[in-house]
């Protein structure tokens, strides 16, 4: 009886199995076409890619208290790096600032992809805005949270030693951001807000960052190149408040914007767990509304006034204040259009070679465009 039982056990679990494998096939995103410049730009680069974990802890600032987690004196970054393995270059470096509630791999994928073309990519996660959070997450802590990135690459570049995991060295004039989510506007703080920028940043991507209360004067601090990356059917971050509006705001910028696209689209863990779902972003706003606390709006009435840029109108959009209908793009097809944006667009900045320079720009702007329908490529207005 009990062989017979285990049998049927093992039936039963071969027969789940076989049944996820064939909705894993039959759900596969629509691939690139075959030789087209997209689908090499998706490809791996020259290097294999290392991955390093460690912690670094800033003794100079506290972290604040937190529900029921006490003030502690230092802030403390668990701490990962991806980096070119075989490779002794002079290595561009990203700082990747993870989303509400989430942690420092969410975009593991595009990190991966950026170190096997020879950047070195660092992500933490941050005191009190990751998830697992003790005491919760508390986006009240957005305003600490650009000076996290400066030490996070103060402290990269002074890595050494032992404590260096790749060879080489990180070009100090080639420093970009990135960030996804509460990171999006981590990053846009970090390169723009008069008193919280770090002025070594060259480039900077948000993706579904907030930016809906950051008018035209905000941007005038600085006028490196940047790119925002959104989804039309975002629920959390309205697609027109906050990304649409970023070619005439920001003078030297650029904007992706992907029909269909979602905000968990971007998220690493949404593919493949996500893709049955009609709309993902239901996930994310049980999530992130759970945590907000009372007002919404406290994390950025921090940041500044209008003196800076900073004005947070009534008619701005709350999250999750709608839920979008339509069917979502598979999530994979999202991710594909932001692995080529990213890596198009700091290889346009970057690229020691001006050929290569322009060869990425006509990536990002006429042949991701021209593969991928479902991506829009606009460009600063200009004055």
């Amino acid at each position: 009886m009990v062989r017979k039982i285990t049998l049927g056990l093992v039936g039963i679990g071969g027969l789940l199995f076989i049944g996820l494998a064939v909705t894993y096939l039959v759900t596969m995103p629509e691939p690139l076409p075959q030789d087209s410049a997209s689908e090499k730009w998706l490809q791996g680069g020259p290097f294999v890619v290392g991955h390093y974990d460690f912690v670094l802890v800033d003794e100079s600032r506290e972290t604040m208290a937190n529900g029921d987690a006490p003030r502690l004196s230092n802030r403390t970054f668990p701490t990962s790096v991806w980096y070119p393995e075989n490779g002794e270059g002079n290595y561009p470096l990203v700082i990747h600032s993870h989303g509400f509630v989430s942690e420092r791999t969410d975009l593991a994928y595009i990190a991966e992809l950026l170190a096997s073309h020879g950047y070195v990519v660092a992500a933490a996660n941050y005191p009190l805005t990751a998830g697992g959070t003790p005491g919760d997450p508390n986006a009240d802590d957005l305003v600490n949270q650009p000076s996290d990135v400066t030490f996070l690459i103060d402290s990269l570049l002074q890595l050494s030693g032992s404590d260096k995991p790749f060879a080489g060295e990180l070009d100090p004039s080639r420093i970009a951001l990135m960030g996804y989510s509460l990171g999006g506007i981590t990053t846009t703080l970090a390169t723009y807000h008069p008193r919280l920028r770090d002025e070594r940043v060259a480039a900077a991507i948000s993706i579904a960052g907030p930016s809906a209360g950051l008018v035209s004067k905000f941007y005038e601090t600085t006028d490196v190149p940047f790119m925002m990356i959104a989804g039309t059917l975002d629920a959390l971050i309205d697609f027109e408040y906050n990304a649409a509006v970023i070619p005439q705001r920001v003078h030297n910028s650029v904007l992706i914007e992907i029909e269909g696209g979602t905000h968990l689209g971007f998220g690493s863990i949404s593919e493949p767990w996500l893709r049955l779902m009609n709309h993902p972003d239901g996930l994310g706003c049980t999530a992130v509304l759970s945590n907000l606390g009372s007002d919404p709006n406290a994390a950025f009435v921090a940041l500044g006034d209008a003196s800076d840029g900073i004005v947070l109108d009534a008619n701005i959009p709350e999250v999750c204040a709608t839920m979008p209908s339509e069917k979502a793009l598979h999530p994979a097809r999202q991710q594909m259009v932001t692995s080529i944006a990213a890596l198009s667009f700091f290889e346009f900045v970057f690229n020691e070679d001006p050929a290569k320079r322009q060869a990425a720009y006509e990536q990002l702007s006429n042949a991701l465009p021209t593969d991928m329908s479902e991506a829009k490529f606009t460009t600063a207005s200009q004055p």
